[in-house]
């Protein structure tokens, strides 16, 4: 049936599939090009940009944009808490940002909802 469709280069999922002039991945739910599909076996250097658009790299400081309630905890990180040192990381899901948030201890943090100074 899709012999001639390359598998996911997310999940490497065999069972994607074509919509319009994308190709879907059904199990994790990936959408690329069709003709990006060459460099699937050597993807070059992740890029993580803050919320603003600014590439991140290791050992930057970075400010909170919005308040953050911690998980397991009736704390909250406010606007404008100063992070200073990160790392970049795969973290779980969305979280790309290992660091140690003052008088909170270390966390990770996504990318999204920080902003370069």
């Amino acid at each position: 049936m899709n012999e001639s469709l390359p598998p996911c280069p997310e999940c490497a999922s065999p069972y994607a599939y074509e919509m319009g002039a994308l190709l879907v991945c059904p199990e994790c739910g990936h959408e690329w090009a069709a003709g990006a599909t060459s460099d699937v076996g050597e993807p070059g250097p992740r890029v993580i940009k803050d919320a603003v658009g600014n590439v991140l790299a290791d050992g930057d400081t970075v400010t909170v944009v919005k308040d953050l309630k911690i998980k397991g905890s009736s704390g909250v990180i406010k606007v404008g808490t100063k992070v200073r040192g990160i790392r970049l990381i795969d973290g779980v899901g969305d979280h790309d940002i290992d660091c140690k948030v003052d008088g909170v201890g270390p966390m990770q943090l996504k990318s999204s909802v920080v902003k370069k100074v």
